[in-house]
C-alpha cells in the first residue's frame, strides 16, 4: 500500500492520458456534486418549513366551537357551539392525558385587530386576547422587558398586558421604557407589565409580535365578555399521543354540549402533530428521492470509471503478463488495479463532495437570515462521512471488473501481444 513504486505507477497510468483521465473523473465529480447539493438543499428546505413551528409544542392541538351538522337529543342541526369557563374546569378535569389546557378570547374573533392608543400614538392593527399564563409552555415567547402573566393577574382580574414588539414600538418612543406605563384599549386602560418578542419570527407566527395579552378573566369582564372561551390550546402529556388527547377532549365537549358523536363539524381543530408528522414524511420521501437520483448519478460515473480501467487494462496486457511470468501473483495485480480505481474516483468524489459542501454555504451566507422556507442548506458530519465511505466503496467496485480481467491475463499470450 505504501509502496513508492506502486504510486509511481498509479501517477505514470493516470498521467499517460491526461484528457481520459479528466473527462473519466468528471463523471464521478459531477455525481458526487450533485448528490451533496441535491441532500443540501433538501436539508435546508426542511429546516426552512420546520422552523416555521419555531418553538412551537408540536403535541399540542386548538379546538374552537363550530355549529352541528346532526340532530341528537331534540336537537336540531345548525345549532351553534359555544365554550365557557365551565368546560374550561370540566376538561381540566377530566382529560388527565393534558399537560395544559389553555382557554383564550380574542376581542373581535380570530385574527380580528383593535384600535389601541397611548397618548397621541394609536394603533390599530393589533390582536387583543385574554389568555392564562399556561399558554407559553405551547407557544413559547422570549420576554424582553418585564414579566409574563402570572396567577394572580387571573385571581385578581387585574388590568395588565403583555404586549408584542412591535406594539411596543409603535406605542412608545425607542428611549421609553413602557414597563408600568398604560395602554388604552377600547376606552380600558391596562398597565403594561411585560414585552414579547419570538426566539424564532417566521411565516404565520410573525403577527404575534402585534399582539396584545391580557388576563382572561380581566379580558372577559373588561370587555362584556361574559364567560365565553374562544377556543382551547391543549399540549399532550409526554407519552401520550397529540391526536389520541385530541380526540378525548372532543369526546368530553360533545357529551357535555350533547353533540352527536359522530358530527364532523361541530367542533373544528388544528392538531399541529399531525401537521408535523405529514411533513416529517414528506421530507423523509424526498431524501429517498435524492439519494435515488444522486446515487444513479454517481454511479453512472462509476460505471465511466471502470470501462475505462478495462481500457487500461486492455493497453496494459504486455506489462501485467511480464509481471506474471517474474512471478506476479494475482492479488497483486488485482490489488494494483483495485487502488488505482480508488485513488481516481476518490479524488474526483471528494473533489465533487467540498465543490458542493463549498456552493451550500455560499448560498447559506448569501441568504443569511432572509432564507424564508429556505434556511441553513447544507450536510452534516455524518452525512459526509456516509459520502466518503461510498466515494471508496464506489472506487472499489469500479475496479473489480478490470481487476478480474487483468489477473485472468495468459502470460504467454500476453509477450506475444503487440
Amino acid at each position: 500500500m505504501f509502496d513508492s513504486d506502486r504510486w509511481q505507477e498509479i501517477y505514470h497510468v493516470l498521467s499517460k492520458n491526461v484528457l481520459r483521465t479528466l473527462l473519466t473523473a468528471f463523471g464521478v465529480f459531477w455525481g458526487m456534486f450533485m448528490l451533496v447539493i441535491l441532500m443540501g438543499s433538501g436539508n435546508g428546505l426542511r429546516t426552512g418549513v420546520l422552523s416555521s413551528f419555531g418553538s412551537f409544542a408540536t403535541n399540542s392541538f386548538f379546538m374552537w366551537g363550530g355549529s352541528t351538522s346532526m340532530p341528537y337529543k331534540g336537537f336540531q342541526k345548525g345549532r351553534g357551539v359555544s365554550f365557557t369557563n365551565d368546560d374550561t374546569e370540566t376538561l381540566k378535569r377530566e382529560l388527565t392525558s393534558a399537560a395544559v389546557v389553555a382557554p383564550k378570547r380574542q376581542l373581535g374573533g380570530y385574527r380580528s385587530s383593535s384600535y389601541v392608543t397611548r397618548g397621541n400614538k394609536s394603533g390599530s392593527s393589533f390582536g387583543v386576547s385574554g389568555d392564562v399564563p399556561e399558554i407559553i409552555d405551547i407557544s413559547p415567547k422570549k420576554i424582553v422587558a418585564g414579566r409574563w402573566l402570572n396567577d394572580r393577574d387571573i385571581e385578581e382580574k387585574r388590568k395588565v398586558a403583555v404586549i408584542g414588539a412591535r406594539v411596543r414600538d409603535v406605542l412608545f418612543d425607542p428611549s421609553e421604557n413602557p414597563i408600568g406605563e398604560w395602554i388604552n384599549i377600547n376606552g380600558i386602560y391596562f398597565m403594561v407589565v411585560g414585552v414579547h418578542d419570538l426566539e424564532f419570527t417566521s411565516g404565520h407566527n410573525d403577527r404575534d409580535l402585534e399582539s396584545i395579552l391580557t388576563p382572561l378573566s380581566t379580558f372577559q369582564q373588561a370587555f362584556n365578555q361574559g364567560d365565553r372561551v374562544g377556543w382551547y390550546s391543549i399540549m399532550a402529556k409526554p407519552g401520550y399521543l397529540a391526536s389520541d388527547v385530541e380526540l378525548e377532549a372532543r369526546e368530553i365537549l360533545k357529551r357535555v354540549h350533547n353533540i352527536h358523536p359522530d358530527d364532523p363539524r361541530a367542533i373544528g381543530g388544528w392538531n399541529a402533530d399531525k401537521e408535523f408528522q405529514k411533513i416529517s414524511g414528506l421530507f423523509i420521501a424526498i431524501n429517498i428521492l435524492v439519494w435515488i437520483v444522486g446515487i444513479g448519478t454517481l454511479l453512472a460515473g462509476i460505471i465511466g470509471v471502470s470501462n475505462i480501467m478495462l481500457i487500461v487494462v486492455k493497453e496494459r496486457t504486455k506489462e501485467i503478463g511480464i509481471r506474471k511470468a517474474i512471478g506476479a501473483t494475482p492479488f497483486t495485480i488485482v490489488s494494483q488495479i483495485i487502488l488505482e480505481a480508488i485513488i481516481l474516483t476518490g479524488l474526483a468524489g471528494y473533489l465533487g463532495m467540498s465543490s458542493g459542501v463549498a456552493l451550500l454555504d455560499l448560498v447559506d451566507g448569501m441568504l443569511g437570515n432572509s432564507g424564508g422556507m429556505f434556511k441553513q442548506p447544507g450536510i452534516d458530519l455524518s452525512t459526509a462521512l456516509v459520502f466518503l465511505t461510498i466515494i471508496v466503496f464506489s472506487g472499489a467496485l469500479a475496479g473489480i471488473i478490470p481487476a478480474t480481467k487483468a489477473a485472468g491475463v495468459n502470460p504467454i499470450i500476453a509477450l506475444r501481444s503487440e
